[in-house]
């Protein structure tokens, strides 16, 4: 697959492919990590600084200075004055993010459960009424987005939106992961499943069943990772 392919976000650019002078990096790191993580680019895929400096107007520095940043997350490797290719999922890093998100979410929701208020629930509300269209429409790329959008707004009605910023920098090697089982039989419905019974849980204050509905929710991807890396040795 060509660079100039993998990098085509058109919010991160004008008519012309040029990208806005402000932020440039910030912007080419966004499209290459949205890219990685929804598994256009498998490990292995070779990036080409010069293409993609090319194709966006800039020099080579803010692709570099992106690069760089990605390797940093592990979703790349650079090879000095050889290549820079998109890494393999790493299932330690997943274990790790899974925790911190797990530790985050468990104490967000119970939070919530504690002020009962389905006040606070209506973006979350509205974003799993998304999901749902999006699963019965098949759009697996839109309920990825609702899904984040989901999780997202719990944070926000806890008042701790920058902590699903952090879970979210961290998340590249487990959201490919979960990008990889999100096709399997069943996995979308009982996703949205897992939602609404998180949200009726907060609702009604019943704090057990919201860590328990939690718990089972983020663990089920790495319960089942040998069978996903049976499924995709290649990203593996």
């Amino acid at each position: 697959m060509s660079s100039l392919a993998v990098v085509t976000l058109g919010k991160a650019s004008n008519r012309n492919g040029k990208l806005r002078k402000s932020s440039a990096s910030q912007q080419i790191r966004d499209a290459l990590r949205e890219r990685i993580i929804k598994l256009d680019l498998a490990p292995g895929e070779n990036l080409s600084r010069t293409e993609i400096a090319g194709f966006y107007g800039v020099s080579q520095t803010p692709v570099r200075d992106a690069m760089m940043r990605l390797e940093e997350e592990g979703l790349l490797y650079i090879y000095p004055q050889s290549k820079t290719e998109v890494s393999k999922i790493d299932i330690d890093n997943a274990r790790e993010t899974q925790f911190l998100r797990l530790s985050l979410e468990i104490q967000v929701t119970r939070q919530l459960t504690s002020a009962r208020s389905r006040d606070l629930l209506g973006a979350a509300e509205n974003a799993l009424i998304r999901q749902k269209q999006a699963w019965e429409a098949g759009d697996l790329e839109r309920f990825v987005v609702d899904d984040r959008a989901f999780h997202r707004a719990l944070f926000e009605a806890a008042d701790v939106p920058d902590l699903w910023d952090l879970v979210t920098e961290r998340s590249g090697h487990i959201d490919r992961l979960r990008n990889l089982n999100l096709p399997d039989p069943g996995k979308a419905s009982e996703i949205l499943a897992y939602h609404r019974r998180i949200l009726d849980a907060i609702a009604s204050g019943d704090t057990a069943t919201v860590e328990s509905e939690v718990r089972g929710h983020l663990t089920g991807t790495l319960a089942s990772v040998e069978k996903i890396k049976s499924q995709h040795p290649e990203f593996f």
